[in-house]
């Protein structure tokens, strides 16, 4: 516990009086860190923390880069920005890489305020410090983006978007050049990097280019995941920091329909919420850290279970991974809108789900959203600063049924989205790019024309599981059945119970979205990630 003699020995501290001293000593926190680890994060509500014993360090992600722009001794602190402003915090600290670690306190807000009543020279120096600090920081906004890597194609490409969109949620840096009209006979998008360019790549040429990994470092491992939303994300955390030799197969880009959302509000932790991608970058990240390897636009072909021994994964391409685990975290996929013509329009017009950096496509535009769940609430806020107009097309005849309280408050004290009920699309218009769409009430069956460059569809979603051997088990709608309902079916045949998250196939666990019976939250994938790896555990002390 800290004590009112060491706190004497920090120089800010000097003018307080010692009755005063005895009490901020009780209030503080007293913490100490293994080298590394973080006490303060981007976007964190404020706080003042100052270093007692070692090192930290003040970093923050610049052009896709974590980079350490500031260093604190004992005697030194960090949150002068914070608290001097009321905003959060611009950059994260963590313990300096020594080997002793360090020790830090913190002090929370109403700490601090006492503090500053009995001692005004203390927030006096905490804001002077503040005002260097933020010509530092404004130094480093203005810095140009460093990367040669480049992607040059139309506005309104749907070739372009699914390129530039892959690029982000893998969380590398890029130029992006935007023509107003393509080149007449020129492909795109345009790749450019290193000195070398490619026209129209696939996906994977883009991956490998970039230097991603496409191809596993092996073939034999503990555990094989496959799916990076935030499930199998967590499962990769938990299992390579338990030092289980862990990959992730992802198809495409780590995150799942979580990586697309362009708010969460209700996973704890986060009071102001965060956006789908940012939390998928921050478990993307810790994941490597701590070891385990991410391969993405990779597909599974077939699983062949081990039934006791170590089971078989085969990719595209013919590569065969073996592993006494496997733990299915591959989500689900959005439902396609059924209206006549609509795969003309898509990713040049119509886009499922919807991102932050979907923001350019929305930029001055009559953008519709269909559907009524969290996700679309949150798009419909979220691009009501962006676009002309945004309009919520909703089947039923309120949002109340699918909707948070808190989002249904918020889109009507919000004036640039309207809702219309009981609606549906039944007609897209456009040449290139989509300019019109059809929409018809079902209440009175009349149908509107209705201007609209941009629809994001999010109707729901479906398992994708078809490819899954039959010794997994499934539900009439082609979700997982794990624990007690996997026991129930003729594929299990073992005189044990299975795991709670274990399928009908010994060894092969489910989590997240794609399980039958699942609660399709974040909060509840990120508990299943964590629980599959204690089954995982469990599971291999049987061999």
């Amino acid at each position: 516990m800290i004590t009112a003699e060491t706190l004497r020995g920090i120089p800010i501290f000097a003018p307080v009086p010692e009755a005063t001293l005895d009490e901020l000593a009780r209030a503080v926190e007293d913490i100490r860190l293994m080298p590394g680890e973080y006490f303060a994060h981007e976007g964190d509500e404020r706080a003042l923390f100052i270093v007692v014993e070692g090192g930290a360090e003040i970093t923050k992600v610049i052009n896709g880069e974590e980079r350490v722009i500031g260093r604190r001794k004992p005697g030194q602190f960090f949150g002068e920005v914070p608290m001097t402003l009321s905003t959060p915090f611009p950059a994260s600290g963590r313990a300096a890489d020594a080997a002793e670690g360090a020790r830090i306190i913190k002090l929370d807000v109403t700490v601090y305020y006492t503090l500053a009543a009995t001692a005004p020279s203390i927030p006096a120096r905490v804001a002077g410090l503040a005002r260097r600090y933020l010509d530092s920081l404004q130094e480093m906004a203005a810095e140009r983006l460093e990367t040669d890597v480049r992607v040059i194609g139309p506005r309104s490409d749907a070739r372009t978007h699914e390129v530039t969109g892959f690029l982000i949620r893998n969380q590398v840096a890029f130029e992006r050049t935007t023509l107003d009209e393509p080149v007449a006979g020129e492909q795109y998008p345009i790749l450019e990097y290193g000195g070398a360019r490619t026209v129209d790549p696939s996906l994977r040429e883009v991956a490998t280019a970039v230097g991603l990994d496409v191809v596993p470092a092996a073939s034999d491992y503990d555990v094989v995941i496959l799916g990076a939303g935030p499930a199998g994300l967590t499962a990769a955390v938990n299992g390579a920091a338990e030092g289980l030799r862990t990959v992730v197969i992802e198809s495409v880009a780590p995150g799942g329909q979580a990586g697309t959302s362009t708010r969460i509000e209700n996973y704890t932790g986060f009071p102001f919420g965060i956006s789908g991608d940012d939390l998928a970058s921050r478990a993307l990240k810790q994941a490597k850290r701590l070891g385990a390897e991410i391969v993405v636009t990779r597909t599974v072909e077939s699983i062949v279970p081990g039934a006791g021994a170590r089971a078989e994964i085969v990719l595209d391409g013919g590569d065969v991974l073996r592993a006494p685990v496997v733990i299915i975290a591959t989500g689900v996929a959005w439902r396609s809108l059924p209206v006549p013509g609509i795969d003309r329009f898509r990713g040049n017009g119509v886009y499922y789900g919807a991102a932050r950096s979907d923001a350019s496509i929305a930029q001055g535009a009559d953008v519709c959203i269909v559907g009524a769940g969290n996700s679309a609430g949150q798009a419909a806020l979220f691009f009501a600063r962006h676009a002309r107009s945004v309009t919520m097309l909703v089947r039923g005849p309120s949002l109340e049924a699918s909707m948070s309280r808190y989002l249904i408050d918020q889109i009507a004290a919000n004036d640039g989205v309207r809702v219309q009920t009981r609606s549906e699309i039944v007609g897209l218009h456009g040449g290139s790019s989509l300019e019109a769409i059809d929409i018809v009430d079902r209440t009175s069956g009349a149908t509107v024309r209705t201007e609209a460059g941009v629809v994001f569809v999010m109707i729901g979603a479906d398992a994708v599981t078809e490819w899954m051997p039959s010794a997994v088990a499934r539900d009439s709608h082609g979700f997982i059945l794990t624990g007690a309902d996997a026991a129930a079916t003729p594929q299990w045949g073992l005189d044990r119970r299975p795991f709670a998250l274990e399928t009908s196939a010994p060894g092969v666990f489910a989590i997240g979205d794609v399980r039958s019976g699942s609660v399709k939250r974040v909060a509840a994938g990120v508990g299943e990630g964590g629980m599959a790896v204690a089954f995982v555990h469990q599971y291999l002390a049987l061999a």
